[in-house]
């Protein structure tokens, strides 16, 4: 634990001295550690009246945040910029996933050796194993190694995802009507255990033409559909008990994203236009509905798990704005959402003396935020970076 906690201190000077971030023409450097001003605003290019969003460079900053949570000795990400702890299994997932991220912009053999060292930080900490006690953690663990196996074509990363998509396959029973337990000790059947689950089979399917995939992924899709579904509203609830009792209060940003997502998927293997407008009806209720934004920004969903919601939702709501064609005012609609809710992060919810984003996309924190806070972060602004590339604004 110490060794950790001195591994991480000793790096943020060096690291420090790195952060500089070009907005439109101008470059502005980061102080080298706290001071007085801790919301350093963006910089208005001379002569206009709005301030300049460098996505693709901010993207590149953002990333370089991560090294304020890296062990070096363990070969993982800790639980925050502050902390000795490790992040536990499900957050290392979404780190490789924007490591991914930032490999697909900019390709480098340093980026894919860190996803290697990831690997093997995560499997010696988790008993030298990849498989895991929570059926959602390891299908997030899988989705990254097999974006990582398509962005790099490195075997390692196809072999843990085939070991943990074969375990996983092991939660679903015809309790309640089907659908994929949450974790082995068979509490409940919830979104996050099914929605990943289902975009991990259809992605498999479309990768290694396993048409077994494919039928796995409408199968899981059609119970959550069925069990898990508002199809008046697009609400995607929690959760269902193992008595039946059914969570329709609870409603979290990463269910919106991962019903959307699954069903975004499943569009592009099939052609079936009802998914895309389940795709699209989800979506809607996240933005429109009240519940989960607030002046268009996503809600603050505080930090530990809840931290991860919204990256989650973003990263699906991209895929879905960039991958297929629908309606034109609704899609300019989406990249809008995303570029206010990006300007707000990046405006008044980051601490540019260090680089952290707060759960709020409106506050900045203060010295300290959770890993899985700060990767929604990166994911937001990676997601810009991409529509930007991709000329969508």
């Amino acid at each position: 634990m110490k060794q950790q906690t001195i591994d991480i201190l000793h790096m943020r000077p060096l690291f420090r001295l790195l952060m500089a971030v070009t907005l439109g023409t101008l470059t502005v450097a980061f102080p080298s550690c706290l001071k007085q001003n801790n919301d350093i605003p963006p910089v208005l290019p001379p002569g206009s009246g709005s301030i300049s969003y460098n996505w693709p460079a901010i993207a590149d900053t953002a990333e370089k945040s991560l090294d304020y949570f890296w062990s070096a000795s363990g070969k993982y990400y800790l639980s925050s910029n502050t902390s000795g702890d490790w992040a536990q299994y499900w957050p290392q997932a979404h780190a490789l996933d924007v490591l991914v991220d930032a490999y697909l912009r900019k390709p480098s053999d340093a980026l894919k050796s860190q996803m290697n060292d990831l690997l093997t930080g995560v499997r010696a900490k988790n008993g030298n194993s990849f498989i895991n006690y929570y059926y959602d953690d390891m299908e997030w663990m899988a989705l990254a190694c097999l974006r990582a196996y398509t962005a790099t074509n490195d075997a390692r990363f196809k072999g843990v995802c085939d070991t943990l998509w074969g375990d996983i396959r092991n939660g679903w029973s015809d309790d309640l009507g089907g659908g994929i337990w949450w974790r082995k000790d068979n509490p409940s059947k919830n979104t996050p255990s099914n929605m990943p689950a289902a975009i991990l089979a259809a992605r498999r399917y479309k990768a290694f033409g396993n048409i077994d995939d494919l039928h796995w992924a409408q199968r899981i899709y059609d119970w959550e559909k069925a069990t898990l579904y508002d199809n008046t509203s697009g609400l995607v609830y929690d959760n269902i008990d193992k008595n039946g009792n059914k969570n329709t209060t609870w409603k979290f940003t990463y269910n919106q994203g991962t019903f959307l997502g699954a069903a975004l998927e499943l569009y592009k293997n099939t052609g079936n236009s009802q998914y895309l407008s389940d795709a699209l009806q989800a979506a809607d209720f996240t933005l429109n509905s009240g519940f989960l934004t607030s002046g268009g920004i996503l809600k603050d969903e505080g930090g530990g798990d809840g931290g991860l919601f919204k990256g989650i939702f973003v990263r699906y709501f991209t895929r879905l704005i960039v991958d297929v064609t629908f309606d034109g005012s609704k899609k300019t609609g989406y990249v809008n959402f995303l570029r206010t809710n990006g300007e707000s992060l990046w405006s008044k919810g980051t601490n540019k003396s260090n680089l952290l984003f707060g759960s709020a996309w409106d506050k900045a924190p203060g010295s300290s935020t959770d890993l899985t806070i700060q990767l929604s972060g990166i994911m937001l602004v990676e997601a810009l970076a991409e529509l930007k590339k991709g000329q969508m604004f």
